[in-house]
């Protein structure tokens, strides 16, 4: 399965959600061009129409919404970033097959911290709370 333009976030892309993500409480209408220029641009050296271009091709790829608001733009992201996190995992483990995708989940834990495989212990004990069990019941 090839690569998808939306599960894959270069550097630029990444700032410009984290930004996104981290003001959507504060600003749920979303934020301008000019926004997020202010926030992330101006310390990047980054032209207004870079960030301009940037945000219009996330939104052609899916990963903001955007609505007129005047002459501007506002963009908001089209999804948490559990969601696209989750979504990129997916994408990335569903191009492994059989023994491949195990021996990724293994090395990957095999990486992780103490604190790490408790958090997804927890996690997917939750998950199996969830589910309802093999008698049908919830």
């Amino acid at each position: 399965m090839p690569s998808t333009p939306r599960n894959r976030l270069g550097d630029l892309e990444r700032a410009v959600m984290d930004v996104l993500w981290a003001t959507s409480d504060t600003h749920p209408g979303g934020r301008t061009v000019r926004e997020v220029h202010d926030v992330i641009g101006v310390e990047r050296g980054l032209a207004y129409t870079t960030l301009m271009t940037v945000l219009d091709r996330m939104a052609k790829k899916g990963l903001v919404d955007r609505e007129r608001d005047g002459r501007a733009w506002r963009y908001t992201p089209s999804s948490t970033r559990a969601e696209l996190t989750s979504e990129t995992l997916h994408h990335t483990l569903g191009e492994l097959a059989g023994d491949t995708r195990r021996s990724a989940l293994l090395h990957f834990l095999g990486e992780s911290t103490p604190e790490e495989l408790d958090e997804l212990k927890a996690a997917l004990a939750e998950l199996e709370a969830r589910q309802p069990d093999a008698a049908g019941t919830t």
